[in-house]
């Protein structure tokens, strides 16, 4: 029984480092960050960021090991969905921006005087979507 426990703690660690390095490599070889923060002119912010992804990361992590639960009243939910919404929202930009994949949708479609409108539509999509998760899903849990 000890062995196979401790070959499953094996392979978990394995996995966990797997898919961080796998993380650290996308955000790393994409530059993602630093194209965030140029995106939204807070270069000198960029530690604040790196610090953000990482603790998410940990936070996240940790969570998913464990169950907690907090009894904050629901109008709590607000200001956290909101700032979920806008990372996830800023980081699918930033990653979007980076890979070029908007300008060259923009112009197959037509719309590349208004390219700006169309990323702004992503970021409240998301922001507005994770503001709906935490509201009506995790607030239930």
């Amino acid at each position: 029984m000890t062995i196979k426990i401790l070959i499953i703690a094996f392979i978990g660690f394995a996995g966990g480092l797997a898919v961080g390095a796998g993380f650290v490599a996308f955000l790393t070889v994409l530059s993602i960050i630093p194209r965030l923060t140029q995106l939204t002119k807070t270069s000198k912010f960029i530690h604040v960021y790196e610090g953000a992804v990482i603790l998410g990361a940990i936070s996240g992590s940790i969570s998913s090991l464990w169950m907690f639960h907090f009894h904050l009243p629901s109008w709590t939910l607000i200001p956290l969905g909101l700032g979920n919404g806008v990372f996830i929202g800023m980081l699918a930009a930033g990653l979007t921006e980076a890979l070029n994949v908007l300008p060259i949708l923009a112009k197959r479609i037509g719309v590349e005087e208004r390219l700006l409108i169309l990323l702004m539509a992503i970021v409240l999509g998301k922001m507005f979507g994770s503001l709906f998760q935490w509201m009506f899903f995790v607030k239930t849990l």
